[in-house]
């Protein structure tokens, strides 16, 4: 067996692979990063460099989630946080934007350095950007969410309406409460606990869902959100088991239902979505919720879903993930951030980077805040 030993001058690290790649993409689209990112010696400039040189006028088309995207790669990777490119993309960024900030509610603003900025949140603060943990929220609430948890959130709503604060790092009680039930979502918890949280915020599109309980909690919310509601309702009814079930059911849905269609009549579609939000905050309807919850299993909550989206019941799709695959690209190990490690050897014949001969390893990616 023989032993090669070289110095860390000749390698290259998954920081500086990273780099080098997000260089030659922003080339392959003609941009160039913000000064002085594109300026300063580093593994970005040179991969900007090599890819100028290799693509020169053959580029393609800069659209808006490509820029979004590019952003999104240099703020991680200024920062370590990892990135999974494999379904991290444009396409996929842009199946996540939304009109209103989920937690503040206001209308969300592009590139103008206000609070109300629209910015892309990791829901699980200890996972990097995958698919799944991400959601786009305003830069207050993003500022404030920071590190938080659910059980975090909780505290805070607590506190303020002990010591009736206007609030905690710019957020309300009520806001506090819309963090913490988001966070809930990409927390895996046992299903009682998790039968007993209000849908304060409907789970945003792409969004991975930890406790099959809240995946039928919004699957039935989101009935609400479509015309039909009334005939998929009647047929999901017919699938739960016994008529227990169905009875907490109805006790349950009739609780809901009327809150929802007075609060959202002729308001159009994010209204009723704030109205479904909304009614979740009434006692009763989440003390019927939580009876009918638990008289089912986490187990049966997810053949429901299942099964009631192989009927094409619900207003949105949904899919479901092997265990296994659910946080695939999330990087928990290293909590989020890019596992340090020596990727390659450089060599002087590299035909694409320079950067040299690939170790056969898994490599994490990375990515970014605003928009």
């Amino acid at each position: 067996m023989t032993t090669e030993l070289f110095t860390t001058a000749n390698t290259v690290t998954a920081h500086e692979h990273i780099g080098f790649e997000l260089g030659w993409d922003y080339a392959h689209y003609r941009l160039v990063p913000p000064a002085p990112y594109a300026q300063e010696p580093s593994p970005l400039r040179n991969g900007l460099l090599a890819g100028q040189a290799a693509f020169g006028s053959r580029t393609l088309a800069a659209t808006r989630p490509v820029r979004k995207w590019l952003q999104l790669r240099l703020h991680a990777w200024l920062r370590g946080r990892s990135v999974e490119l494999m379904q991290v993309t444009p396409n996929y960024l842009s199946q996540l934007e939304v009109s209103h900030c989920p937690i503040t509610r206001t209308a969300l603003s592009t590139a103008t350095l206000d609070s109300s900025d629209a910015s892309v949140d990791r829901v699980r603060n200890d996972a990097g950007y995958a698919a799944g943990n991400l959601a786009v929220i305003s830069t207050k609430a993003n500022h404030a969410k920071a590190g938080y948890g659910f059980h975090d959130a909780l505290r805070f709503v607590k506190q303020i309406e002990a010591g009736k604060l206007g609030g905690i790092d710019g957020l309300s009680a009520c806001q506090w409460s819309r963090v913490a039930v988001l966070c809930s979502y990409v927390e895996p918890m046992s299903h009682e606990e998790a039968s007993t949280i209000p849908m304060l915020v409907l789970p945003p599109n792409r969004l991975r869902m930890f406790n099959p309980v809240q995946a039928l909690q919004a699957f039935i919310s989101q009935q609400l959100m479509a015309p039909g509601w009334s005939h998929r309702a009647a047929r999901f009814e017919a699938m739960l088991p016994g008529k227990p079930a169905r009875r907490a059911f109805l006790t349950f849905f009739h609780a809901l239902l009327p809150r929802v269609l007075e609060a959202s009549r002729a308001n159009g579609k994010q209204h009723t979505r704030w109205a479904i939000e909304d009614a979740w905050r009434n006692p009763l309807v989440l003390k019927r919720w939580t009876a009918f919850a638990r008289l089912l299993t986490a187990t049966q909550c997810e053949e429901l879903v299942a099964r009631a989206n192989a009927k094409k019941l619900g207003a949105l799709r949904a899919q479901q993930l092997p265990d296994e695959a659910a946080t695939e690209g999330w990087n928990l190990d290293s909590r989020g951030y890019v596992p340090h490690a020596v990727l390659m050897k450089r060599s002087p014949t590299s035909a694409r980077t320079g950067l040299g001969e690939q170790i056969p390893q898994p490599v994490g990616t990375q990515a970014s805040l605003p928009l």
